[in-house]
């Protein structure tokens, strides 16, 4: 995952320039992408194990959107991506730290039994969804 993040990201400090007004307009530069991948795993108990990322088919990856499914993939248990940095007024860079409430709604609305995103190296946020269909965020995660 830290791959595809350093990958989508590899402009991030390129932002001087720019600031979030003209890169929702579309007409700031885009320095990095979204990415979506789909997540492969399975539960065993109460425990959801995700052993590989595969990246979403029909993907379309713009600045602060991303698209794409994960339908063709086997185990499925759910759905990373990253969240690119934006452009405060004077460009320095602003991190979206966690899931966002657009995240979550979507999440909550889907079947997916986890989500995660990664806005830095060492950052990752997780929801999930427990048995009844609820969401539980923030999700305890450990990486082996």
């Amino acid at each position: 995952m830290s791959a595809v993040w350093v990958s989508n990201n590899r402009h991030w400090d390129e932002l001087a320039g720019q600031n979030t007004l003209t890169q929702l307009l579309g007409s700031g530069t885009p320095t990095q992408r979204e990415y979506l991948g789909c997540l492969v795993g399975d539960v065993v108990g109460d425990t959801l194990f995700v052993q590989r990322l595969l990246e979403a088919s029909d993907l379309r990856q713009l600045q602060f959107a991303v698209a794409g499914n994960c339908d063709h993939v086997d185990r499925l248990v759910g759905t990373f991506h990253t969240h690119p940095y934006r452009a405060d007024s004077a460009g320095h860079a602003l991190k979206e730290r966690g899931l966002s409430a657009m995240d979550l709604r979507t999440f909550a609305a889907a079947t997916d039994l986890v989500t995660m995103v990664m806005w830095d190296l060492d950052s990752l946020d997780v929801a999930i969804k427990a048995p009844d269909g609820s969401v539980r965020h923030p999700a305890p995660v450990t990486v082996r």
